[in-house]
């Protein structure tokens, strides 16, 4: 079928609005059509050519109504509205364990470009186009894998729910899923873009006992404030180390580094008590620790993580439940932009004039 998608070119190219081909779902995939699709600094990763090969078609948080299903897909029906997430294989020891996002094919199935079998099912006057995170939902229409399918309530607005399946699922997951902090725990935040503010959420809804936040904008401070955050301090003012040794003098039971920088990410890792973990979701660099007086002398642990250790069909259903509880008000971040719009929305997002761009079909 003939679709409106949004081309990647080249890399640092703007995207062009072109009408592409989407070939049929298979047995285990399904035809979607887009609602709304969310940005985020994989985008924007991707974009710059990071991730993927060109010629691409990107985003990987969209949200829409499911218009067919494969022979073999039984857990979407045509109607039913959906969250769309990352791929993985489900059949490596990890998927098998309810690990999704330490999937063995992680980065095949999400960043290379083909589809599960090889082929490719987007198409330009070009030739194939590449596939990202599975679901390339900067378009009218998409066909996914049924893995990458989230079934969500029809009571919700399908608008605001893409980010679920990514930036929002990786910071509240990471602390909701692997961090899984107690209610006698603390836990730094560093960077307060949509990935830490949504750890800020996830950290109230754990209850955990502190929830220190540190970023360079006030408004971003703001938020976390809002979302509760209980510790709120400008980098840009303070030195984070010093900061944690007046407040917590034993250090933080848990870190997290949002941001990529490795001079955050040191920090990340100075500022714990000890056996506590930091744990790094931002792409960045190189990263230099000593191991004997960072790790082993004091029994600390670094992990890092991607899509917050969730298994998409179980957790993006429990965040939009804390939504409907009012415990959990990503939507505040969002702020809506035309899909004709794109390439606005993108440039907004790289200079910081909106948290979290979502296009909307």
């Amino acid at each position: 079928m003939k679709i409106t998608a949004a081309v990647a070119p080249a890399k640092n190219q703007a995207f062009e609005m072109q009408e592409v081909e989407l070939d049929a779902p298979k047995d285990n995939e399904v035809l979607i059509k887009i609602v709304a699709t969310g940005v985020c600094h994989t985008d924007v990763a991707g974009q710059e050519g990071l991730t993927t090969p060109f010629e691409a078609v990107f985003g990987h948080e969209g949200a829409g109504i499911v218009e067919q299903v494969g022979a073999a897909v039984s857990s979407v029906k045509p109607g039913d509205h959906v969250v769309l997430s990352f791929s993985y294989c489900g059949q490596c020891r990890k998927c098998l364990a309810g690990h999704p996002g330490m999937c063995e094919k992680f980065n095949e199935l999400n960043f290379f470009g083909p589809n599960f079998d090889g082929s490719h099912r987007l198409h330009s006057a070009h030739g194939d186009l590449n596939l990202y995170f599975g679901q390339s939902s900067f378009a009218t229409y998409t066909v996914a894998d049924e893995h990458n399918v989230v079934k969500v309530p029809d009571d919700v607005d399908l608008t605001i729910l893409g980010p679920l399946g990514c930036g929002i699922q990786t910071g509240a997951g990471t602390v909701l899923n692997y961090m899984e902090p107690s209610k006698d725990d603390t836990i730094a935040i560093f960077g307060m873009g949509p990935v830490g503010l949504a750890a800020v959420l996830g950290a109230k809804v754990a209850g955990a006992k502190r929830i220190i936040v540190f970023d360079r904008k006030e408004s971003k401070l703001a938020f976390a404030k809002e979302f509760g955050a209980t510790d709120c301090y400008n980098s840009l003012q303070v030195d984070p180390e010093e900061v944690i040794k007046d407040i917590e003098p034993g250090g933080v039971d848990f870190s997290l580094d949002t941001t990529g920088v490795p001079a955050v990410a040191e920090t990340a890792v100075h500022i714990l008590r000890p056996a506590g973990e930091a744990v790094l979701v931002g792409i960045g660099g190189d990263l230099k620790l000593n191991m004997m007086t960072d790790f082993v002398a004091e029994s600390k642990k670094v992990a890092g993580l991607v899509e917050g250790d969730a298994i998409p069909q179980k957790f993006i259903p429990e965040m939009i439940k804390y939504y409907q509880e009012g415990r959990f008000a990503f939507d505040k971040l969002i702020k809506v932009y035309d899909f004709k719009d794109l390439n606005q929305a993108m440039d907004d997002f790289k200079v910081g004039k909106v948290l979290k761009p979502v296009v909307k079909m």
